[in-house]
């Protein structure tokens, strides 16, 4: 049989990615094909937490130990993408004594350093700690990026030879005889499409081996070919602060429950999180009062938070493996460790395997142990070399200084420059052209957008991913305009004004559930902005312009 590639990849996520770069840099002709934007799905709608292992070293000792190994790993591989803010599990006053040892022990166990706090020690390492603090323990946690990770993964495969396929939905699984060939997709036409298929097109891609790296999905590509891959989705609500309340991650140190983390990350706070069942990880309710719920909660860790302003919120699924025969009902008692399922094995289904489960600061050890799976199966002898060699960007990052002077740039634009670009700094910053400020909230040059652009197209919202640019205290209502224009001239005005409309509904869509106090302002004022004073709605004769006079400011 011809084949396009010796193995393809469905999903454009942690996972998915880091497969294909794994795949790709043992010397395999690997194509990955992802529906949406990579981090489509669970990715992009994580709280970025670098897990430590504290949060599983109660309930999930295996689990624990996988994160505290992949930590380390992450540290040297993805230093632009990783911020080591150290972590803290607080005690409060009537908390558990015995709970706090447990946790204590089991990290120890686990072999994650954990050192216990005084509660003037929690309290001078976060100011805005409550008053109850009892003590804490502090652990190895961190904050990182996963839009800037899985772009890292994407295009260190695409150096080694894959070929990312964004915007590819598959709607069929091939299946000859008792062995899967490859899929059919659909290529969508809009943004940022690759050059590789013509939108609006169908293809079928053959391949030697098939991997489903769709995670929260994984039962409905199962489903595709034949198979009962049994993935529980689970729903977890996040809110985003608008500045850092804390630089250090706090956990509330207690039994699984809801509301319980507060992850510093870039110029935000994420507060997180839910874990509800859901029967489709596309389609599920968008809650506010699971926002409201949060910020209660976690203010008695963080009294601040109660009078601080919340610029948006979101949802994502995580998706959870329950293996045949566990009959667990509750989903927060689902191990969070990954699994791989061998379709031959299992179910006399050759050609496929499924990597379910999991975490995404474990994604590189599960890209690693389904490549030796794919490897094996086709007979192919090459190792892994992924947790050493560092992803595009990472490496030499301790330039970060020099950069700043060579380039002439303000020292916080400059530091997050250069954070976000790592190594390709110096390749994106050099110029003789003006780098004016696009974004001021999260400090994105034109140099950076531009960069953007080249890789993702029309698709600000992709832009977005990659820069940040948009996603701070105004959500886009200053930046999102001076975005589109920097389309010009290359493309013309009526796409440039689709990709504005895109992104600014997609920073509308998050903010919709916390419309109160100054947030509801900073709506009112980014609706003027961009509804009438650049008349984005084409309305000029519906609107109640007085009804902006009449509320009352922080109410």
């Amino acid at each position: 049989m011809a084949t396009d590639a010796d193995v393809l990849v469905v999903g454009g996520g942690s996972t998915g990615t880091g497969i294909a770069r794994d795949l790709a840099m043992r010397g395999l002709d690997v194509t990955l094909v992802e529906k949406g934007n990579l981090t489509h799905g669970t990715t992009g709608r994580m709280h970025g937490l670098l897990h430590s292992g504290g949060r599983y070293a109660v309930s999930d000792q295996a689990s624990a130990e996988e994160c505290i190994e992949e930590n380390r790993v992450l540290r040297d591989i993805a230093s632009h993408c990783v911020e080591m803010t150290g972590g803290q599990f607080v005690q409060l006053e009537g908390d558990s004594d015995d709970y706090f040892e447990e946790k204590l022990e089991g990290c120890r166990d686990c072999g994650i350093p954990a050192e216990e706090l005084t509660a003037r020690e929690a309290r001078e390492q976060e100011p805005y700690l409550t008053e109850d603090v009892k003590r804490a323990i502090s652990v190895p946690d961190g904050a990182i990026d996963p839009f800037r990770l899985c772009v890292a993964n994407a295009a260190d495969a695409e150096m080694h030879g894959a070929r990312i396929e964004t915007h590819a939905e598959v709607t069929d699984v091939l299946v000859e005889g008792s062995d899967v060939t490859g899929v059919e997709v659909r290529h969508a036409s809009g943004p940022g499409k690759r050059d590789h298929a013509k939108p609006g097109t169908t293809e079928e891609i053959r391949a030697e081996y098939v991997v489903n790296a769709t995670g929260a999905w994984a039962g409905q590509l199962g489903d595709m070919a034949g198979v009962d891959v049994e993935v529980r989705p689970s729903k977890g609500a996040m809110v985003v602060m608008n500045c850092r309340q804390v630089d250090t991650v706090i956990n509330h140190c207690r039994p699984k429950g809801d509301a319980d983390i507060i992850v510093p990350h870039e110029t935000t706070a994420i507060l997180g999180t839910t874990d509800e069942e859901v029967d489709d990880p596309e389609n599920y309710p968008e809650e506010g009062w699971e926002v409201d719920m949060m910020i209660d909660e976690l203010s008695n860790l963080v009294p601040i938070l109660r009078d601080s302003r919340t610029i948006r919120s979101f949802w994502g699924v995580r998706p959870l493996y329950e293996p045949p025969g566990t009959g667990t009902t509750d989903p927060t008692d689902i191990t969070r460790d990954f699994f791989l399922l061998d379709h031959e094995e299992r179910d006399d289904l050759g050609g496929m395997a499924s990597i379910v489960g999991g975490k995404f600061t474990t994604y590189r050890m599960m890209a690693e142990q389904i490549s030796d799976h794919v490897c094996d199966k086709l007979g192919v002898r090459a190792t892994c070399h992924t947790a050493d060699e560092p992803l595009p960007g990472s490496h030499d990052f301790t330039l970060l200084h020099d950069y700043m002077e060579e380039f002439g740039l303000r020292s916080p634009i400059g530091r997050r420059s250069v954070q976000r670009l790592g190594s390709r700094a110096e390749g994106v910053l050099t110029s003789t052209d003006p780098n004016p400020v696009i974004c001021e909230c999260e400090a994105v040059t034109r140099a950076e957008i531009q960069d953007a652009i080249e890789g993702a197209g029309t698709d600000l919202n992709s832009v977005r991913i990659r820069t940040r640019a948009s996603m701070g205290n105004c959500q886009g209502g200053i930046c999102c305009q001076r975005m589109a224009s920097e389309l010009h001239p290359e493309y013309d005005e009526p796409t440039a004004r689709d990709a504005l409309d895109e992104l600014f509904q997609e920073r509308w869509k998050g903010e919709r559930h916390g419309l109160w106090g100054e947030q509801l302002s900073q709506a009112a004022l980014n609706y003027a902005l961009h509804a009438t004073t650049m008349n984005r709605d084409g309305d000029t004769e519906n609107i109640d312009f007085a009804a902006f006079d009449g509320g009352n400011r922080g109410d």
